[in-house]
């Protein structure tokens, strides 16, 4: 088997790059100690060193924000930022001395300004090692930043923090283990710096104009001590540049305090409804979404891609509608900045932030009361994972980290992404009744996303089925589930007996040769139709109804789900508490009021935005 050439590859080039190092190892081994006295050599050291020093602190000022805004920015003007802030890694040193000497020379306005003071001057090998290093750090910022999470900062808003505080408390810690190394690497290139130094401040001597001086004077024996100390001074400051420290849990995050209950909603405040009409594009993607609550639990059903997670953050406000808004009761949300809104968000992502222990998470909200955020880690499960990174946590840890969060500050609108998507059956199940508990019993108002309809019938008042952008039907759950409007919505909402058929007579329609009665008399016998039935619906018979053969059983516990195939090709799903097997023969009953039908179109007939009760 051949092996790859990669590592000989790669070798060579190292070799090539660690040999001079060992030279200039061997010419001291061999006792080669000269120079280390020289006049001047500890004087260009200190030179160096503070000029790199003051300049990697000028850099990291702000080349870090700089980094920020380039990682977050859009447009052509910040690309073309991008690009110069980049050039003098590209430009020789020396030229780009020269450049300096365009802008800071004695002869310059600023030159004049300020008498000269800005060349030959230790200030001058700062404005020479600063233009050549910074871009060593903005390049690093750029990148930490662009790999950070873009939700962590939209989940901090939500929390209540403005867009300093989310800069500071979570952008730029999550990002400093990518800025660390490029702030060493600056100060480094900074020491090391000759060409642009050279140029604007010869004077005084940093060690690379020592080593060049000493160099040109005495020839090669006498650079052996700058060289020397340069090299010990680069390989202790990027060994520091590519440390990485374990992330440790915290010790003592979480103070001990007594559990304080969700406050119940006031019955005054019980009648401020949520209402919406959001229009928003993305691409080819189109949102055109508007509904008026008549109850404060709602759930948005949909498939992949239909726009419920849009339809959160233009909620929230992390996203920003093209047009329309948002209101709970009379509070206008679509004015109001993120933080101001006073909402829970838990986005289908989990958006922990990595630097900070469950406790923390749980307690991040600028309105955050600890007492019930001691209240949610007791009942979700988390006492005893207080001090835990998110790293140390499952999946379903880290969701109930997040709904936690959500619910610790209180908020007066709970809004829930696939709350309930990373969880194992027992947990999911638990959590459910512990949201539908609190919905309950404090009477906040909740809207939560799922692709579960099982879900959303025992988490919400009314139901919104969404898909490609529009609501195809809303209103109360059980208006939605019992007479979905087109078979679209019935295939959405989990209902698996759809069939295609045609009216035969008045209240009589055909599917594979089985004629069925049904209570809509409006069809005209010719028209094509297409009728659903709920598996609950569906009949074991022993007199009447249609003959058909048991193919398939599944035992859910105290009930079990049937596939019974009726006629020559249609198969009914049906549940029931009997005794059935495969292979049995049967009698399946279907009573006419639990049929819905449609005529053919109705599907196409949906497409238009539906608008609930009341809506505006």
């Amino acid at each position: 088997m051949s092996k790859s050439p990669l590592p000989w590859l790669g070798g060579l080039l190292a070799l090539y790059l660690i040999a001079p190092l060992g030279a200039l190892c061997v010419r001291l081994g061999a006792g080669a100690w000269t120079g280390f006295d020289a006049p001047g050599l500890y004087p260009a050291l200190a030179v160096s060193a503070g000029a790199a020093t003051v300049s990697a602190a000028l850099i990291a000022l702000g080349g870090i924000p700089l980094g920020y805004v380039v990682a977050h920015g859009r447009g052509r003007g910040i690309g073309i930022v991008s690009l110069l802030v980049q050039l003098p890694l590209a430009m020789p040193p020396l030229a780009g001395g020269i450049l300096l000497l365009f802008l800071v020379g004695p002869y310059t306005p600023l030159g004049r300004l300020t008498g000269g003071a800005l060349t030959d001057s230790f200030t001058g090998v700062v404005l020479a090692q600063t233009f050549v290093a910074a871009p060593f750090l903005i390049v690093a910022a750029r990148s930490a930043f662009a790999a950070v999470d873009p939700s962590l900062e939209g989940v901090a808003a939500t929390l209540g923090h403005r867009p300093w505080a989310r800069f500071w408390r979570v952008s730029l810690p999550v990002a400093w283990p990518g800025i660390r190394p490029g702030l060493f690497l600056a100060w480094v290139r900074a020491f090391g710096e000759f060409g642009a130094t050279a140029m604007v401040a010869y004077h005084p001597y940093s060690l690379p104009v020592f080593t060049y001086v000493q160099f040109g004077s005495t020839g090669l024996a006498d650079t052996l001590a700058p060289v020397s100390l340069a090299a010990v001074v680069a390989l202790l400051f990027l060994s520091l540049s590519v440390w990485r420290s374990a992330p440790r849990a915290e010790q003592g995050a979480a103070r001990p305090m007594a559990p304080s209950r969700p406050p119940v909603v006031a019955e005054s405040d019980r009648g401020r409804l949520l209402r919406f009409a959001l229009r928003k594009r993305l691409g080819t993607f189109h949102l055109d979404a508007t509904y008026e609550a008549s109850g404060r639990r709602l759930v948005i059903v949909g498939p992949s891609g239909a726009g419920k997670t849009l339809t959160l953050r233009l909620l929230s406000g992390l996203e920003t509608p093209d047009s329309g808004g948002a209101w709970l009761g009379d509070a206008p949300l679509h004015t109001m900045p993120v933080e101001a809104r006073g909402l829970g968000y838990a986005p289908q992502e989990f958006g922990l932030f990595p630097h900070l222990s469950v406790w923390r998470q749980v307690t991040f909200g600028v309105q955050t009361d600890p007492g019930l955020a001691r209240y949610w880690c007791d009942r979700l499960g988390l006492a005893g994972l207080e001090h835990r990174l998110p790293s140390q946590l499952s999946s379903g840890q880290r969701q109930r980290v997040s709904l936690a969060r959500a619910l610790a500050s209180a908020p007066r609108l709970v809004l829930l992404d696939e709350p309930f998507s990373a969880l194992d059956a027992p947990v999911r199940d638990t959590l459910r009744r512990e949201v539908r508990a609190l919905q309950r019993e404090t009477g906040v108002a909740t809207l939560l996303v799922t692709h579960d309809a099982a879900e959303a019938a025992f988490l919400a008042d009314e139901i919104l089925v969404l898909a490609d952008g529009v609501l195809l039907q809303a209103g109360p759950v059980a208006t939605v589930f019992r007479h979905p409007r087109s078979p679209r919505v019935a295939r959405l909402l989990g209902i698996p007996n759809v069939h295609a058929g045609r009216v035969v007579a008045p209240g009589m329609i055909e599917t594979a040769a089985v004629r069925l009665a049904v209570a809509d008399v409006r069809l005209r016998p010719g028209d094509a139709v297409t009728w659903s039935v709920r598996p609950e619906d569906v009949r074991l018979v022993s007199d009447g109804g249609l003959d058909g053969i048991v193919r398939d059983v599944i035992d859910l516990g105290g009930v079990r789900e049937a596939l019974v195939a009726v006629g020559e090709r249609m198969e009914l799903r049906l549940r029931t508490a009997s005794d059935v097997a495969v292979g049995t023969r049967v009698r399946v009953g279907l009573p006419p009021g639990a049929l819905t039908v449609w005529p053919d179109g109705d599907d196409a007939q949906t497409d238009v935005a539906f608008r609930g009760p009341g809506a505006r």
